[in-house]
């Protein structure tokens, strides 16, 4: 491999830096560095890990106890506070890390919302949470249905015109004037019922028929008021008919001016609605805006308002948006976004933070925030986001100033800012002053003792680490600091066991740099290669090494260690990796493959099928869009744009994709995306025939031994759920022929079902001996031995997989029926504790029904309903529990 010298860095427009970025590197082709004695400043490089970073995100110290809150509320509350309520559970299971559940009650805030400014704003938000899936919405099209989703309010048309007439238009009112009035403007004179324009607004009631000598003349000269004649007219035609000319926008601006110096309302609501129509661009929107806010025209704001969200993050670019939304104060921003500021700024700052954390536009808005926030929640939120970039930006008096006030009103997860700068000043024993009063006074959390950790030495600080990991498995810092550890003391092997043991349930694109770093040290350059490729797939800018080096060219540069394999050679390596259920591996593969030229289409389809079952359903997304864009026929891609649709939850849609490409051609993909998509959304038995008929179709069809692989194991599925059990039998069988490893798992099932549970045991041990992942192989297995090898196998799956929620609630049964309640709940909070689960919240409820503690029931089953609110066995406990309590 050449040096990684910085000469050759440079050279590929990389940042120049001092020195080799880490010896441990190849210097010469064909070796590595070994870790002697001229490495060890490297290794101690490596082991300068960061801290992990202080999460901007709202970090209840009990979130079930909050989602209990909001679900309560949800339940009594008016319905204008229904979407800041489900804001709020936004932001709670954003904290959590739960993507779909956030994007879920951001979808409930939307349709909940109560007023237009909330509906725009939310929209918007979902529309920005959503980017890239703007394709969606016209495919929707073509199967002739519209996405509300990406649609642009039509909200001026739905807002109710009150009648903004006074009543001095009755006929019994004495006017004392002529009853046609005159108003000059310059050289022309424009005549007007003194009556109808007196009704406008009181002013001129007053003006026209008051005490002023206006209501004498019979002649008014307005040359000075800034009305032309012709927007004159068309006041005194509105006075007549309550409807607008056809005008120029500069003319009704003239008269919006006049409505609002005069007070016409109804004149002013029309102008309004009349210049929203006109309102075709971001320079529309930004000129119409200022033009709003300083005659406080809510209507027109709104207006503006939804075209400059809907370009979210772009127009956050313009500086004339960002000051507009910077510069606004407390009353214009009541103009621009009604009752829903505290929502819109934290969009904004949502957004801004993620181009930039620490630029002065984020800073700005989440001060915005902050004076927009209206209660203790709202203000713990805006605070601890402010103060975290008030921390990056080194700003570590008035970071400390926030961070503190976020903790007084009771946000614990900001005592995290407060140790983190009390180390800063040197006084590591302030700081675990400060987590020890926090952990004495409830129960502790994960992320207490791994902050905990950053201020000890030694064995206390690995003791620390490895408690943080027993209550909070999903932290990722640990386990690289374990690894990172491991590698100074020269146990490479024992790094790489270590970052394995996050990576078997939880892709982190760190541990996977982490992960090829010691494959490197190993001198395993492929598999050093498969973690790289497999980073490019996930993030294609990535940058390694603390950002110094692209992804890209520590690729190429391992490359050059590797034997280059034949298009022949990947196919081979995908079925060998495929097969042995190594998910990462396969993705490696198909990196590969991609820079040849094969049918990127396909590959790109079997790459988004990798990514679902590695939890990356963006990247998933992204890659079937590639897939229908690289398509080889309309066929194939008609079978791609089935999936999208069927991804995002339009099955119907999906459905007609498939269909309208088996008109063209039949297909296995297109038979099989029929009938997975046709099994998975009718309850009817009789279905069950058809999705037969179609996976023979498929079967019956070319296509290669994965995807057939797959097609017999749905098939035998299907066949065990009608009884026919010796169907099933020969289709998996037949699947594992041509290497469908999960095929086992069918056949294990059939064992059981002929009531030969060894049988079905040996078929997952199977399985187990041949996946790479392999924790749910081990779930199922234990449904197939006795209590003692179960309660072995369980334990497995919990050590190679804790996010799995079956091992808890199994343990937390078998202790219950062993009459130990205690230790049951406490088996299912260890789990809840990092996992926001319907069913171990569910058990839990139950379990507290039980032992007679009706208000930890009620909680439970509320926080659960947070989770899912349509769960109907849920729904049936909360009922019971809930008529229970005193």
């Amino acid at each position: 491999m050449r040096k990684l010298f910085f000469s050759e860095l440079t050279s590929c427009k990389e940042t120049k830096l001092h020195s080799a970025p880490h010896s441990w590197l190849p210097l010469e082709k064909g070796k590595l560095s070994k870790f002697a004695g001229h490495s060890t400043s490297s290794i101690e490089s490596l082991m300068k890990m960061p801290e992990p970073v202080v999460l901007p995100h709202f970090k209840p110290a009990d979130y079930v106890d909050i989602l209990a809150q909001i679900h309560e509320e949800l339940e009594s509350c008016p319905p204008d506070e229904k979407s800041c309520l489900y804001l709020l559970q936004f932001q709670v299971f954003r904290g959590l890390g739960e993507v779909k559940l956030s994007r879920r009650s951001l979808q409930s805030a939307w349709e909940k919302a109560s007023t237009i400014h909330e509906k725009l704003i939310f929209g918007a938000w979902l529309k920005y949470e959503k980017k890239g899936e703007e394709p969606i919405s016209d495919l929707l099209s073509s199967c002739g249905k519209c996405s509300q989703e990406f649609k642009l309010l039509d909200f001026v048309s739905q807002i109710s015109t009150g009648s903004h007439e006074i009543s001095y238009d009755d006929e019994s009112d004495v006017f004392w004037g002529s009853p046609v009035v005159h108003f000059r403007i310059r050289d022309d004179m424009i005549a007007c019922d003194r009556r109808k324009l007196a009704a406008l607004s009181t002013p001129l009631y007053a003006m026209l028929n008051g005490g002023f000598r206006e209501s004498h003349l019979e002649v008014i000269d307005m040359s000075r008021n800034g009305i032309s004649s012709i927007g004159m007219r068309a006041i005194s035609k509105f006075s007549l008919t309550g409807r607008l000319p056809y005008l120029s926008a500069d003319a009704i601006l003239e008269m919006l001016d006049f409505a609002n110096k005069f007070c016409c309302n109804g004149l002013k609501d029309a102008c309004e609605r009349k210049l929203a129509s006109f309102i075709c661009s971001r320079q529309d929107a930004i000129d119409f805006m200022e033009c709003a806010l300083e005659l406080g025209c809510s209507i027109l704001a709104a207006a503006c308002l939804q075209v400059l969200l809907n370009e979210l993050p772009e127009c956050l670019n313009d500086e004339q948006v960002v000051r507009i939304f910077s510069c606004a104060s407390k009353q214009q921003r009541s103009t621009m976004a009604g009752n829903a500021s505290f929502s819109l700024y934290c969009l904004l700052s949502e957004v801004s933070m993620s181009i930039n954390a620490t630029s002065d536009v984020t800073v700005t808005f989440l001060e915005k925030l902050v004076d927009s926030a209206s209660d203790s929640r709202q203000k713990q939120l805006a605070l601890h986001q402010l103060a975290c970039t008030r921390l990056l930006r080194k700003d570590y008096a008035e970071a400390e100033r926030l961070f503190n006030a976020a903790f007084t009103a009771g946000h614990l997860y900001s005592v995290v800012g407060l140790a983190r700068l009390a180390s800063m000043r040197g006084n590591k024993h302030f700081s675990l002053k400060l987590l020890d009063s926090v952990m004495s006074s409830r129960w502790p959390l994960g992320w207490m003792y791994q902050e905990r950790a950053l201020y000890l030495e030694g064995d206390n600080k690995l003791e620390n680490l490895n408690k943080a990991t027993e209550l909070d498995p999903t932290l990722t810092y640990p386990y690289m600091f374990r690894a990172a550890s491991l590698m100074k003391r020269q146990s490479v092997e024992a790094a790489l066991m270590e970052i394995n043991r996050i990576l078997g349930f939880k892709l982190v694109l760190e541990c996977l740099e982490l992960r090829f770093c010691c494959y490197l040290a190993l001198e395993d350059h492929r598999a050093a290669l498969c973690d790289v490729q497999a980073i490019l797939t996930l993030a294609p800018d990535y940058r390694m090494i603390g950002g110094r080096v692209s992804a890209k060219q520590l690729r190429m540069l391992v490359m050059e260690n590797v034997e280059q394999w034949t298009t022949a050679d990947c196919w081979m390596q995908l079925y060998d990796r495929w097969s042995s259920v190594d998910d990462i591996g396969s993705l490696s593969v198909i990196y590969q493959m991609l820079e040849s030229d094969a049918a990127k289409g396909v590959l790109y389809f079997r790459q988004s099928l990798l990514l679902l079952r590695l939890n990356c359903p963006e990247a998933a997304m992204r890659s079937l869009q590639l897939a229908r864009e690289h398509a080889a026929s309309q066929h194939e891609q008609l079978v791609y744009e089935g999936w999208i649709l069927y991804d995002t939850g339009h099955c119907e849609e999906g459905l007609q994709k498939a269909e309208a490409s088996i008109a063209i051609q039949r297909s296995f993909e297109a038979f099989f995306l029929k009938a997975y998509a046709l099994a998975d959304s009718s309850l009817d038995p009789s279905t069950s025939a058809t999705v037969v008929s179609l996976l023979e179709d498929a079967l019956r069809c070319p296509s290669d031994r994965l995807r057939k692989g797959q097609a017999l194991n749905n098939l035998g599925s299907v066949y065990v759920d009608c009884g026919k059990l010796d169907l099933a039998a020969e289709c998996y069988i037949n699947a594992l022929k041509i290497g469908h490893t999960r095929a086992h798992q069918g056949l294990a099932r059939v064992h059981f079902l002929r009531n030969s549970r060894t049988g079905a045991y040996e078929e997952m041990t199977k399985l187990i001996e041949k996946a790479r992942s392999n924790a749910s192989a081990y779930e199922k297995r234990s449904e197939y031995c006795d209590r003692e090898l179960t309660k072995s196998d369980l334990q497995m799956v919990t050590k190679l997989d804790p996010l799995r929620v079956y091992p808890y609630r199994y343990r937390a049964a078998v202790l219950m029926d062993n009459h130990k309640e205690k230790e049951a709940i406490a088996e299912l909070t260890k789990a809840i504790a990092f996992k926001a689960d319907l069913n171990l919240l569910h058990l839990r409820a139950a379990f507290h029904e039980h032992v007679g503690d009706i208000s930890s029931a009620l909680r439970d089953c509320r926080a659960a309903l947070s989770v899912d609110p349509n769960h109907q066995e849920m729904l049936e406990l909360h009922h019971r529990v809930n008529s229970q309590e005193p």
